[in-house]
């Protein structure tokens, strides 16, 4: 039995009021995103899409980049 690699992605997930669902964005893997009804509903439909990618990029021998220190930071902006 192959024993399975566990890997880590970096995941940004907001609530997108306008189409009132939960999108979530993976960076390091072209921006891959997918949305849901709730967080976890849009969580693993992100593991869904996730493993699709690599299983993809496995068949198709492509590199997946790895993942770089990243923050979400706040800023502000005056606005006239």
């Amino acid at each position: 039995m192959a024993s399975k690699t566990v890997r880590k992605f970096k995941v940004l997930i907001e609530w997108d009021p306008k189409a009132e669902v939960w999108v979530t964005y993976v960076p390091v893997l072209g921006h891959l995103s997918t949305y849901g009804d709730t967080r976890e509903e849009a969580l693993a439909q992100t593991r869904e899409a996730i493993l699709g990618y690599l299983e993809a990029a496995a068949k198709e021998e492509l590199a997946i980049a790895t993942e770089s220190e990243a923050d979400i930071v706040e800023i502000e902006v005056a606005t006239p």
